[in-house]
């Protein structure tokens, strides 16, 4: 199947406007000949006037996978309910009906709870049953993410090489992004995880993240969006504040496992980062309190606080013109996300960043049934503007270490190496080891 002129059974592909690679050899991509292609033009995209990134469960898995550690699995729910089978068959069909391909756990969790829902209004007994049974597959799905963050914490601490190495390269991840220049536009950060693994990557690099809480000791959910930011006063100068460098703005699209329902608010509990499945934070009643939100149906639960004013959020940063969204890890798995993600791409000034680590078809010249990552991709790319699109697809572009240490544009922040560089350019001495990409970014930025 071929469509922008790609060859999508091949593993790796790139795509930009200016270039384009499909092979299923390794040995075709040498990386510095690809730099010095995709590093300026990443630059240039990262200076359109709004950016925003999005990531799904494969930023996780590739930390998890350098680390060494097991990432939460999105294994089935596995009831034992006498209506079990019925929750089942209703997940599967869903999945196939949002060309998702095969259901997982956040299928049977939206299932399960319509199917309470149901019950509850004609006053069927069978609904607290159930109700019981999926508090307890929660609050083991908590658990298996909880068991993912102790574990890379604990390494971590241990200074085990493995668990340093995933930790920078998720540190550099996050900084090509939020270190943009401070007269732009703030990065927004959009994420489906439920897991911190990106608030603490900011919080070691000393990224600022504004979110719709207020409050330290317990952080309440604001309805309203209020455009707050960080501001400092420059020595000598009175009247004249200028925003702080390394802000962004966050918006965890599916809830948290740190949020709860606390009466009619949201509150954002002291829950460490890899805490023990018994932390008193964790509420007892995991279905009514915990807000974690599973994938949508025909968008029905988006219309349910807090999720309309989070989509909402989504909406508002990425349609617009001038904006640019790049995705890593994130599936095209969720007919709500991918609705906004149109609509942006009808103005013609948008341009999508697509970064996977997907695998092509398993046979050459099969069909897609829209089941793998891929698959999705491809169908949500089939009637887009090529211009408007920039791939990057492939185990090889997909790879965390390749993508931060030879493709993503450097961070901005470092003004001591800037001003070094351009000594050097001055002088016409260009053997700072930089790529040309790198230098153009960070002279521009």
């Amino acid at each position: 199947m071929e469509f922008f002129g790609i060859d999508w059974t091949k593993t790796h592909i790139l795509k930009t406007n200016t270039k384009l690679i499909c092979t299923s050899e390794e040995d075709d991509l040498s990386t510095d000949e690809l730099r010095r292609e995709v590093e300026p033009w990443l630059s240039a995209i990262f200076q359109s006037e709004h950016l925003s990134v999005l990531i799904g469960s494969g930023l996780t898995s590739s930390v998890s996978f350098v680390a060494g550690v097991k990432p939460q699995e999105m294994w089935r729910l596995s009831l034992e309910h006498e209506l079990k089978d019925k929750i089942k068959a209703k997940a599967d069909k869903s999945a196939v009906d949002m060309n998702r391909g095969e259901a997982n756990i956040e299928d049977d969790i939206r299932v399960t709870l319509e199917l309470i829902n149901g019950l509850n209004i004609i006053d069927d007994e069978r609904a607290k049953t159930l109700a019981v049974e999926l508090d307890a597959k929660l609050r083991t799905f908590i658990s298996s993410i909880l068991s993912t963050e102790k574990e890379f914490f604990e390494k971590l601490h241990k200074e085990e090489e493995g668990a340093i190495k995933a930790f920078n390269l998720l540190k550099s991840f996050v900084l090509s992004f939020t270190s943009r220049s401070a007269s732009r536009e703030r990065l927004n950060l959009f994420t489906t995880n439920y897991d911190r693994f990106i608030e603490l990557a900011c919080d070691e690099t000393g990224v600022l993240l504004l979110d719709r809480f207020k409050g330290k000791i317990q952080p309440i959910f604001r309805n309203t969006r209020l455009e707050l930011d960080y501001h400092y006063n420059p020595p000598g100068i009175r009247g004249e504040p200028r925003y702080a460098e390394g802000v962004a703005r966050i918006t965890k699209l599916h809830g948290s496992i740190d949020w709860c329902f606390d009466s009619d608010r949201i509150i954002k509990t002291l829950l460490p980062f890899g805490a023990d499945d018994s932390h008193p934070a964790i509420p007892k009643n995991i279905t009514d309190q915990v807000v974690i939100y599973p994938n949508s149906s025909k968008d029905l639960e988006t219309a349910f606080y807090p999720y309309a004013e989070l989509f909402r959020d989504f909406s508002s940063s990425i349609c617009q013109p001038n904006s640019v969204i790049i995705t890593y890890g994130y599936g095209f798995g969720d007919s709500h996300i991918n609705r906004v993600i149109e609509d942006m791409m009808t103005i013609p000034s948008t341009h999508l960043v697509v970064i996977a680590w997907d695998r092509n078809y398993s046979n050459e010249g099969e069909a897609p049934n829209y089941g793998s990552g891929r698959d999705r991709i491809i169908r949500f790319l089939e009637d887009k503007n090529s211009a408007q699109c920039t791939l990057m697809i492939g185990e090889h572009f997909g790879n965390l270490e390749n993508l931060v240490e030879h493709y993503l544009p450097k961070s901005a922040i470092d003004r001591l190496t800037v001003k070094m560089q351009k000594i050097k350019d001055n002088r016409g001495d260009n053997k700072a080891g930089f790529g040309e990409g790198e230098t153009e970014q960070k002279t521009e930025a």
